[in-house]
Order: C-alpha cells, then structure tokens, then sequence
C-alpha cells in the first residue's frame, strides 16, 4: 500500500529518528559538551575550553591507550575473522556432527563476557593453568605469566576476545556461503579450477559483504573491550592491556574526572568512526577492481 500523503514516510520514520535522538543523538551531544567542563561529581563544573583535551595529549596517555586498543583490535578482528571463515568453510556441510560443530562454536558467543573471563582467569594460570601445563609438556621450563607480563597480557587478552567472538563470525560467513551459487562453483569445477582456485576467484569474491560487515562489527565490538580486562587484567600490568573503554572507566570512576573522561569518550568515538569509514572505503575499493 502506498502512503496516500508524501509527509506519511517521514511519520513512519518518527519512531526510529525518536529513539535515535534520545539514546545516541542527545547522549552524544552532552558528552562533548561535558568535554568542555573540569567536573569531579562533588563541585561545580568550571569551564575549561580545550584543556581536557591538551591534558590528555601533554600525558601521552592518549597515544598509549590508543596503540594499545588499536594493536589488540586488529589482532581481535583479524583471528576472529580467519577462525571464523575456515570453520565456516569447514562445517558448510550437512550432517548432524557439523551442525553439531557450529553450535558448539557459536555457544560461546552467547556466553557472558565475565564468565569468559573468569574461565580464562583460571586456565591462563600461571602455575596451575591448563596452558601453562602444556607449555611446561611441550616446550619445558617455565611457562609464562600470560596476565602478568606486560609482552604477553595484551595477547592473552586478545585471544580470549578471539575465542569469545569466532562464533558470531562462524554464523555470518555460513550464511554467506549458502548464498553462493553452486552452479558458479560446478561450472568452475567444470572448468578445471582447483578447490583454492574456486575460492579464490569465485567465492571470495562473492563474499565481500559479508567480510565487510563482519569486520566492521566486529572492529566496533574489539573497540570496546571493558569486562574482559576489567576481570582478567584492571588494565595491567604496567597498562599493557588499557583500552580507551577501561581508560574512560578509570578517568570516571576511579580518578572522578567527568570532563577528561568525556573528551576521551569523544576522541575514542572519533577514532573509531575514522577508522570503520576507512574500512568501508577499502572494501569498496577492492570490489571496483
């Protein structure tokens, strides 16, 4: 049915366009004006221009949480994103023990982050850990302290955020490929093209939209990591593992300063979205040629 006035399309968006404003819109608008404001919860705000922002810079804790968020994002998308296509290239078969496989995979996505976490703690244990013993099996001497050295903690961290959201891309790449046509596949296996051929030059291909979206969301999800280093790390040691929502969380709660915490909260908001255009750009570069 058509809308029988040209206002009713934009009545019928006033619920989303609603809900957007209350809940990001205004939120956001808020929070960079708080950046403007010296505010610790127990005094009046006081009106500080730029400062929050030139203290942050001056600190070098800006740079650090950044290089430290970014390095383990990009370790957190790209693992996931490879685990998660070669089981999705793996278990695109019928069968009862491959459906079984993918539930099993996706079952730790739907798992809370603090129970992940808390698992973690236990089999990253230095000297009781299941890792720590099969280090100790198979390499001999000493395993190392995964969360208590600052060389190894930011990498712990990030593979356990691995382990926690290969499924959610295992499920996305499933459906990309069952949307495949078999008869391109046939028709290059006809062809000759060999198994790498075939996903090289048809299947990889057809799945760009997939691998955008699930880098992207993906990105979003790894930019925010809080409950797992909150739990396994408080953002240690020697804030190895400090990502810009644990920074934003110690600025605010831990340190009371509202106005350096919102200007960190803008600039990470920033970054990210640069960062996720960037990756759009790319990916509709690669399909144009």
């Amino acid at each position: 049915m058509k809308p029988s006035r040209r206002v009713d399309p934009y009545w019928m968006l006033l619920p989303t366009l609603l809900f957007l404003f209350v809940f990001f819109l205004f939120p956001l608008g808020m929070l960079i004006k708080q950046s403007f404001f010296s505010w610790d919860l127990l005094t009046d705000a006081r009106y500080v221009g730029l400062g929050n922002y030139r203290a942050l810079l001056r600190s070098g804790e800006l740079w650090h949480t950044f290089t430290t968020t970014l390095s383990m994002s990009t370790a957190v998308v790209l693992g996931s994103m490879a685990a998660g296509l070669g089981l999705a290239l793996l278990l695109d078969r019928p069968g009862r023990f491959a459906a079984f496989l993918r539930a099993a995979v996706f079952s730790a996505y739907v798992v809370s982050w603090v129970s992940v976490a808390l698992l973690f703690l236990w089999l990253l244990d230095a000297d009781s850990g299941i890792f720590s013993g099969l280090w100790r099996a198979l390499c001999g001497g000493r395993a190392p302290n995964w969360l208590g050295d600052p060389a190894w903690a930011p990498w712990a961290v990030a593979g356990v955020s691995v382990w926690k959201i290969t499924g959610y891309a295992l499920v996305l790449f499933l459906s990309g490929l069952q949307d495949v046509p078999s008869s391109v596949l046939e028709a290059a296996e006809l062809d000759g093209a060999s198994p790498s051929a075939r996903f090289r030059n048809v299947t990889w291909p057809l799945l760009r939209p997939t691998t955008l979206f699930v880098a992207t969301t993906s990105l979003i999800a790894s930019f925010q990591l809080f409950d797992v280093v909150r739990v396994m790390t408080q953002g240690g040691p020697v804030r190895s593992t400090t990502v810009f929502v644990y920074a934003v969380y110690e600025q605010l709660f831990l340190d009371l300063r509202v106005g350096r915490a919102s200007a960190e909260a803008v600039v990470f908001f920033a970054i990210l979205l640069l960062l996720t255009g960037a990756q759009f750009l790319l990916f509709r570069a690669q399909e144009s040629t």
